[in-house]
């Protein structure tokens, strides 16, 4: 047998496990780790400026590509503790990431140790298993459970915590005939998918609600077969938007409170029958339950059983991965059709592209300062379909969502259940990292870019290029139109005269002195003319200098998206679309 230190055999699992690269800031306790990636080399390291920013890296990774599990790696203490957001965004989306951390000696962790606290215990309810290793010989064994964990059922974070004396102690381990042990992930059976195609074929007007898990489960070309075979619209949901391609006939726009199109959220109301796959039916796509399920019979999908009631009872629901159910729903599908037996829905899905032709927010405005539709329609005229998009939360993710357009799976890439400011940065450079030829493009507001900006200096130092469209109204926006409620705009406004920069009035922040002097480029637009000749100019100094392009918007102040309580109840706001003129770069404004 071979022996070498606890640490060292770590690094050799997670090498079998496919990994190769880590993101993470060094520490005292964590020493002996890097010691062990470094004699062992094949994982390349990204180095953070803060920890959160790590989690989200390694967050960003593992969205980007199926199979991929980010890694962050940081020392005892506040590293720990500031991972927890990243473990939190990871766990509510069901996305795999690796935490490594330090920790004090096994004999000094009851004894308030300098950095020493209970990680286990605080990362446990955000994680679907978190560990402090006690006994060296357990480590390999402790990676190995922890990557089937991951990839098994619904996918999730793990935090392992090794304090440094198990690090550097020594054990028995043959890295050679390691082997990654099995994932489990339960499936629908035949009889299962009969009965829900046959409560489809009982609708009249059905839809499929398609969720995250379909992209989790790589099955997004399955699903787009399955509904052009059956006739089905699809409503794709946040975090399974891009599922199917924005342009395709049976794409019936998203549902929701926020993130949603009009013709979305109409055909939603208009349909009888709906059947989520890999959705978790998140209150911000449904609004009420009484409005959303009122006249309507559900099948609900889902890897995770304990998904299945938790919000509402649906009329059947399925324990499944999301790819299992689609091959059998197709392949029951497939016999039906062969015999003649399935539906015609051609009427019905040319119901729902009506609505998707007719029922459009107006994005071509004029206005100085900047109208933010206009900054979508811009980036939908300069960014292709194979462009990736970071996004994390505010008026300016809400927007994007309804304005922008995805054509394919992890085109996408967005933090939906927890929405923590600063995300969109780090992510984005794990998306790099993740897929060095891909056009990426971040959106954030100001106050979300503010919030974890220090990671632009990652992207200068390693190489990592994206264009980051921040669109700047000096304001923490979507709280502002959330007080519209209370009668008040209080302690949201991030307006000064900045003292360094008068040109910029009230907007405060110069961002492009801040972008720069952390080794990006940078452009500010005051106009909407400007914006597409900026993204140009963005793409230019990109490909140039391989850095992080800023390109900044001037928006005026106020500006209140569509949103509303119920998906009946939206309100709009802006005046709507009359006519392709108004809207010139939807998907249909040229049907």
């Amino acid at each position: 047998m071979t022996r070498m230190t606890a640490a060292e055999a770590a690094v050799h699992v997670l090498r079998k496990e496919g990994i190769d690269v880590a993101f993470g800031v060094p520490g005292a306790a964590i020493n002996p780790f890097y010691a062990a990636m470094r004699k062992l080399g094949g994982i390349d390291h990204v180095l953070a400026r803060h920890v959160e920013g790590a989690s989200h890296m390694a967050e960003g990774y593992t969205r980007t590509r199926a199979g991929n599990i980010g890694v962050c790696i940081g020392t005892s203490g506040p590293a720990g503790t500031d991972m927890i957001t990243g473990l939190y965004s990871a766990s509510g989306d069901s996305i795999p990431i690796l935490c490594i951390t330090g920790q004090a000696p096994r004999a000094r962790l009851h004894k308030e140790d300098f950095q020493a606290v209970d990680i286990q215990a605080i990362a446990g309810p955000v994680t679907k298993w978190a560990v402090t290793v006690l006994e060296p010989a357990q480590v390999p064994r402790a990676f190995q459970h922890a990557f089937q964990l991951m990839r098994s059922s619904r996918p999730g974070p793990v935090l392992i915590d090794l304090p440094i004396d198990v690090q550097m102690s020594e054990i028995e381990f043959d890295p050679d005939t390691y082997e990654p042990l099995p994932a489990y992930r339960p499936a629908a059976t035949r009889a299962q998918a009969a009965k829900a195609i046959a409560m489809l074929q009982a609708a009249e007007r059905p839809l499929i609600v398609a969720g995250g898990g379909i992209i989790n489960a790589d099955a997004s070309d399955r699903l787009v077969e399955f509904a052009e075979l059956t006739g089905v619209p699809v409503i794709p949901t946040l975090m399974g938007w891009g599922a199917i391609p924005d342009d395709h006939e049976l794409m019936a726009g998203m549902v929701g409170l926020q993130t949603s199109h009009r013709y979305g959220n109409a055909t939603l109301l208009a349909s009888d029958f709906v059947m989520g796959i890999g959705n978790r039916w998140a209150n911000r796509h449904t609004g009420s339950v009484e409005t959303y399920t009122r006249g309507r019979t559900f099948v609900h999908v889902d890897i995770e059983p304990t998904q299945i009631g938790r919000v509402f009872g649906p009329d059947y629901g399925i324990v499944s991965d999301a790819g299992a159910a689609l091959d059998l729903f197709l392949e029951v599908a497939r016999e039906m059709k062969a015999a003649g037996r399935l539906k015609d829905r051609t009427a019905w899905a040319a119901e729902c592209q009506e609505r998707k032709r007719t029922l459009l927010r107006k994005t071509h405005f004029d206005n100085v300062p900047v109208k933010p539709q206009r900054v979508y329609e811009e980036m939908n005229k300069a960014f292709g379909p194979n462009t990736r998009y970071v996004s994390t939360i505010g008026l300016s993710q809400i927007a994007g969502a309804q304005f922008l357009h995805v054509h394919k799976p992890r085109h996408w890439i967005n933090c939906g259940q927890a929405g923590p400011l600063g995300w969109t940065i780090p992510a984005a450079l794990g998306v790099r990292r993740a897929d060095p030829e891909a056009e990426i493009v971040a959106l954030s507001g100001d106050y979300d870019f503010q919030f974890m900006v220090e990671e632009l200096a990652v992207g200068a130092q390693f190489k990592l290029p994206f264009i980051h469209v921040l669109v700047n109204n000096a304001y923490l926006g979507l709280i502002r139109q959330a007080q519209r409620g209370f009668d008040m705009d209080y302690c949201v406004q991030l307006s000064f005269e900045n003292v360094n920069a008068t040109e910029l009035g009230e907007y405060g922040v110069d961002h492009l002195a801040v972008a720069e002097g952390l080794g990006c480029k940078a452009l500010r637009v005051t106009r909407p003319e400007q914006i597409g000749p900026a993204f140009a100019q963005a793409r230019e100094l990109m490909a140039e200098h391989r850095v992080p392009v800023v390109v900044e918007v001037i928006l005026e102040r106020v500006t209140n998206i569509a949103m509303g309580t119920e998906i009946d109840a939206i309100n709009e706001f802006e005046e709507l679309a009359e006519g392709v003129t108004d809207a010139p770069s939807a998907i249909t404004a040229t049907a």
